[in-house]
């Protein structure tokens, strides 16, 4: 399977899985427990139909909208996700270079590989911020005072990994950052020699957010699972949170609200938006999909804040759904990780370009021209 061969996001998920390592792999891919709620994710999708319109004259059409102040191309965003360069020696960068191309918002991680500077540096687009509340307020007070000196454009605060979920096909492998070759996946190493040698002969991995405070995920080898539930802050409340808006002062975002309540909450604290999130379902295994609690958050705080549907995107279709549904656009990781670990930043074009011809397609079909046509009118729930 080659590159070309690609047509849709599950077609770089079959790629990603011939080019990586197994336990790599199963990070990228895998979820909590029974996995149930990362298939939900997109499964919800699937509970409502689009009612197109025709003899519109669709000859010109409009995909671009605001988000968080600025203008995006596509009503899509690429979520902030961790050690990328685990996935692909490109890692971080690769994405920057293509959402910039394609006009887009993208978010980087506390555990990223490429440091808030480099990413500065290397974009002018949109770029948000992915806060994780550390036990060391020293630590979280360094990486805010760096994004705002490298003038990041929002800050994400991410409120539902308190404890990690049990991320068991992670238990099986073995898979640490920095990644260690264990027994049970030498031979998978082995015969991916491509990401071997990468891994092994380009620079060094890093998490170069953390290691002025912390050994653990740079040069010491953890489990996600164990970084999480040692160095995070289990005492993170609304107070934390309306403080950390505070000592940011720009655009504020609560990434993993799920009710409604909380919804309210984050309005009443000041927050500009508010991403709709499971964690791609690697928290908690049996929580609702994002697209599913959409309308109930809208009918209680549409209007008062920016709502992005955040999880289970694999199609531009999907995108339309979560817009005619009341958000104010999609968003999600795997949709880029996949291609990133098949083909750097080759592979996340090639992602962006046919979500883009499917986010295209989809308006002309529904007889729209621009992104605030997509209204709940054009839905029918099955």
């Amino acid at each position: 399977m080659r590159l070309t061969d690609c047509h849709n996001i599950d077609d770089f998920q079959k790629l990603a899985k011939a080019r990586l390592p197994f336990p790599v792999f199963d990070y990228i891919d895998g979820a909590a427990d029974d996995e149930l709620t990362k298939a939900r994710n997109t499964a919800s999708y699937s509970s409502i139909d689009l009612v197109p319109d025709v003899l519109v004259g669709v000859e010109t059409i409009d995909t671009s909208c605001t988000i968080l102040g600025r203008k995006s191309a596509l009503p899509l965003m690429l979520s902030p996700t961790a050690v990328q360069r685990a996935f692909h020696w490109q890692g971080e960068t690769a994405v920057a270079k293509a959402a910039e191309k394609f006009g887009l918002w993208f978010g980087i991680s506390s555990l990223a590989t490429r440091s808030i500077e480099e990413i500065a540096e290397l974009t002018n687009g949109p770029k948000m911020f992915q806060l994780y509340v550390h036990k060391d307020k020293g630590l979280n007070t360094h990486m805010i005072e760096r994004c705002q000196a490298a003038k990041f454009d929002a800050l994400a605060l991410t409120v539902d990994t308190i404890v990690s979920g049990k991320r068991e096909r992670c238990l099986r492998s073995g898979f640490t950052t920095p990644p260690r070759f264990t027994p049970a996946g030498i031979l998978s190493y082995a015969t991916r020699p491509r990401w071997t040698f990468d891994y092994l002969f380009r620079e060094r991995f890093s998490l170069p957010n953390l290691d002025t405070h912390v050994n653990e995920g740079s040069s010491q080898a953890v489990s996600i699972a164990e970084y999480f539930n040692t160095m995070l802050d289990t005492s993170m409340d609304w107070g934390t949170a309306a403080n950390i808006r505070e000592d940011w002062g720009g655009t504020f975002v609560l990434k993993g609200v799920m009710s409604a309540r909380d919804a309210r909450r984050a309005v009443e604290i000041g927050a500009d938006a508010i991403m709709i999130s499971n964690h791609g379902g690697r928290q908690l295994d049996g929580s609702r999909a994002p697209f599913d609690q959409l309308p109930e958050i809208v009918d209680a705080v549409g209007g008062e804040i920016e709502i992005i549907c955040d999880g289970g995107v694999r199609r531009g279709t999907h995108a339309l759904k979560a817009l005619c549904t009341g958000a104010t656009a999609a968003s999600g990781g795997r949709l880029y990780l996949y291609a990133l670990a098949a083909a750097g930043q080759d592979g996340v074009e090639r992602a962006l370009s046919i979500l883009k011809d499917e986010i295209e397609r989809g308006m002309r079909l529904m007889g729209v021209t621009g992104v605030d046509q997509l209204t709940r009118e054009r839905l029918r729930t099955r």
